[in-house]
């Protein structure tokens, strides 16, 4: 793309005053970006701003204007801390990403990537020019897919015991055993349930990831938090995959089975997305 025709590809809010700053949503190729942005895009962070391009090259960044007021360094760490004003924030920024997430190959940023000026985002875009083709090259026809693993304790604890080899055999020796050991081995039994229940989950988790990944284009596993119940058991697992559109049918056919071979145990598998790729949006993917 030549510098005239990259000019051409930006496209800028005319609302916008000297001193707002810009707020940086996500990165992508400028022609692709160029031809998205004419639909009907979702509203930006701030409600009386336009979405914008500023691009470098064959690089463009999805940016809108922002007031100094309340995005300058010193003054947003007090703003996020109004849960209010940071969650409708976070909602917007989530929709405009998503929206270019779905119709292009974007680098999305994380929520509050602030510049001042727009020579300031041209300049990120010219430093992190190879990087940022890399990543947007990998993300090409892709989507990112979360998979979370429940666990039903109940059902597991029921099931353990069979799939257990050394609960196996500690039963079949309780069962022939007299009363006082039979006791005994019961309350050994007992005892090793929640550790068996423990490696089980973390054997079935490591077979459902390596079912999946078979159908994907790259995994990345994701920090649970301890304790995290929820409605549908303790969680076991959080995953995120990156998956060609053109293999998902393959990648949920996957999922689908994978859930009937562990349903018996107490597993579910929860298919979420598609979403942007913020878990493979790094040089180190």
């Amino acid at each position: 793309m030549s510098p005239r025709e990259s000019k051409a590809s930006e496209r800028t809010d005319p609302k916008r005053k000297a001193g707002d700053a810009l707020y940086v949503y996500c990165v992508g190729g400028a022609e692709d970006l160029s031809k998205t942005i004419e639909k009907d895009c979702p509203g930006a962070i701030e409600a009386d701003a336009g979405i914008e391009l500023v691009s470098s090259g064959t690089l463009a960044a999805v940016v809108s204007a922002v007031p100094r007021s309340d995005y300058a360094e010193e003054v947003l760490e007090s703003r996020l801390a109004d849960p209010e004003w940071t969650a409708v924030r976070a909602i917007r920024h989530e929709r405009v990403v998503e929206f270019f997430a779905a119709r292009a190959a974007v680098v999305p940023l994380r929520f509050g990537a602030i510049y001042f000026k727009s020579s300031g985002v041209k300049l990120m875009l010219e430093e992190r020019e190879e990087e940022l083709k890399a990543i947007i090259g990998r993300l090409r026809g892709r989507e990112e897919w979360g998979v979370t693993i429940f666990r039903d304790r109940a059902m597991l604890l029921k099931a353990v015991t069979s799939l257990s080899e050394r609960l196996r055999a500690l039963e079949a020796r309780a069962a022939a055993a007299f009363a006082g050991e039979a006791y005994l081995l019961r309350k050994e039994i007992e005892s090793s349930l929640a550790d068996e229940a423990r490696i089980e989950s973390k054997r079935v988790a490591g077979l459902i990831e390596h079912g999946l990944a078979a159908a994907s284009d790259a995994e990345k596993r994701l920090r649970v938090l301890k304790p995290e119940p929820s409605a549908r058991g303790d969680i076991v697992a959080k995953m995120a995959f990156l998956v060609s559109r053109s293999r998902f049918s393959e990648f949920r056919a996957a999922a689908e089975q994978l859930a009937v071979e562990h349903g018996a145990a107490g597993f579910q598998i929860e298919l979420t997305g598609p979403w942007p790729a913020y878990n493979f949006a790094s040089e180190q993917q």
